[in-house]
C-alpha cells in the first residue's frame, strides 16, 4: 500500500520527466557527500537540476509520464538530472563530473524521445553553441555568393583597367602629337 508521502514524490517526478525535454541518468556511487554537494551546485549553474530517488519510484514516475525509455537505465544507485536544452544538460554534466571521472558514470538518458547512452550524451557536449552553429551555416550560406560577387567584381575591374589603359594611352598619342 503506497504511503502519502511516496504517492506525492511519484508525483512530483512524473511532472519533473514529463515536464523535462532533456534527461541524464548517472551512477554516483562512491561519491562523499560534500562531493555531491559541489556537484549539486555545478549543475544548479548550469540550469540543471539533480534529483536522487529510489528507482521503484522512478520507474514508477516514467511510465506514468510516458517516458518508458528510461526503465532500463534505473538499476543501482540512481541521479536523475533533468533540464529543458539538451546542450545545457551535456555540458553542466560534463562540467560537474569532471573531476569525479573515475566515481561517477553516466549510464545513458534521453533527448526528447531519444534513448541515449552516456557515451553519446557526453560527446554531445563537445558540440559548439547554437550561436556558433548558426553562424558557421551563414558563413557556408555566404561564401559562395562572396566568391560569386568577387568574380563578376574582377571582370568589372578589368573592364575599368582596360579602359583606363586605352584612356592613357591616347592622353599619350595626343601628347605626343
Amino acid at each position: 500500500m503506497p504511503t502519502e508521502a511516496k504517492t506525492a514524490a511519484v508525483n512530483r517526478l512524473t511532472e519533473l520527466i514529463r515536464s523535462s525535454s532533456a534527461m541524464a541518468v548517472a551512477d554516483y556511487r562512491g561519491l562523499k557527500v560534500s562531493e555531491m554537494q559541489a556537484v549539486r551546485r555545478s549543475l544548479h549553474a548550469g540550469g540543471v537540476e539533480l534529483h536522487v530517488a529510489k528507482n521503484r519510484l522512478l520507474k514508477i514516475a516514467a511510465a506514468a509520464a510516458g517516458r518508458t525509455e528510461l526503465t532500463p537505465m534505473l538499476n543501482g544507485p540512481t541521479a536523475l538530472a533533468t533540464s529543458g536544452d539538451e546542450i545545457a544538460l551535456a555540458k553542466a554534466l560534463q562540467e560537474a563530473f569532471r573531476p569525479y571521472t573515475k566515481v561517477v558514470t553516466v549510464r545513458g538518458g534521453l533527448l526528447g524521445d531519444v534513448a541515449v547512452d552516456g557515451a553519446a550524451l557526453l560527446r554531445l557536449a563537445s558540440l559548439p553553441s547554437r550561436e556558433v552553429l548558426l553562424g558557421r551555416l551563414a558563413g557556408g550560406i555566404a561564401s559562395p555568393l562572396t566568391g560569386f560577387a568577387g568574380v563578376l567584381a574582377a571582370n568589372l575591374r578589368s573592364l575599368a583597367g582596360a579602359l583606363n589603359a586605352v584612356a592613357g594611352q591616347k592622353r599619350q598619342s595626343e601628347v605626343a602629337a
